[in-house]
């Protein structure tokens, strides 16, 4: 089993910034891509930001120049650091990953989501 574990969410004011983590454990023999969802109240759940195991990116457009994704790859952790927050990126923010289990299977895993709120 594995698991994904998030950390970093909070309450913030517009124009702040928050850097989120998430930390993967268990039969891991490595992980593919990883990337950050976000779902928003009554809203369905969407992709932020994904990086590869080589460390490509992609960002959605409505992040790009804002949010920045990383990994590290000895740690089996991938970040998010938002910055110029608005108050319509409050959302459930979900990491994501294509783990390659020591069994050589693959398989997508969440973490549980942590709350990022962009208030005055």
């Amino acid at each position: 089993q594995v698991q994904l574990v998030e950390s970093g969410g909070g309450l913030v004011q517009p124009g702040g910034s928050l850097r989120l983590s998430c930390a993967a454990s268990g039969s891991i023999y490595s992980i593919n891509a990883m990337a950050w969802y976000r779902q928003a109240p009554g809203k369905q759940r969407e992709l932020v930001a994904k990086i590869t195991n080589g460390g490509s990116t992609n960002y959605q457009d409505f992040v790009k120049g804002r949010f920045t994704i990383s990994r590290d790859n000895a740690k089996n952790t991938v970040y998010l650091q938002m910055n110029s927050l608005k108050p319509e990126d409050t959302a459930v923010y979900y990491c994501y990953a294509d783990v390659l289990m020591r069994d050589r299977t693959l398989y997508p895993y969440w973490g549980q989501g942590t709350q990022v709120t962009v208030s005055s």
